[in-house]
């Protein structure tokens, strides 16, 4: 059974590694959504994988650390891609969650999932 959690935070960046002209080289901002996915059994007794409540404690420290703020500053995101980010965070919470897939989404139309290395 895989379950999931939705979170939001806005943010600025740029993408300093774009072709010269690049749009995305320009700073600006994004309303991030990112659901953090956990898989296991489901509990017969609860009748649940995990509490919902346990993700969005593991992963509080991520928004306070990106709400509002720069992610070319945050420390390991000077090329804050989505594809960068959504790795960022599986790094952060793997050893807390049992991760399945971090999916990351600058826009409303835009965005990745993360499954971990192969």
């Amino acid at each position: 059974m895989e379950i999931f959690r939705e979170f939001t935070f806005e943010a600025a960046h740029q993408l300093p590694n774009v072709p010269a002209g690049h749009k995305c080289a320009r700073l600006h901002g994004h309303s991030y959504r990112v659901e953090v996915h956990v898989d296991g059994d489901v509990d017969p007794v609860t009748g649940w994988v995990m509490d919902f409540g346990d993700i969005k404690k593991a992963f509080q420290p991520l928004h306070d650390q990106l709400d509002h703020y720069y992610l070319n500053e945050v420390p390991g995101l000077k090329n804050p891609t989505s594809e960068v980010l959504a790795r960022w965070i599986w790094d952060r919470l793997i050893d807390q969650l049992p991760l399945s897939a971090v999916e990351v989404r600058e826009t409303c139309t835009s965005g990745c999932v993360y499954r971990g290395e192969q």
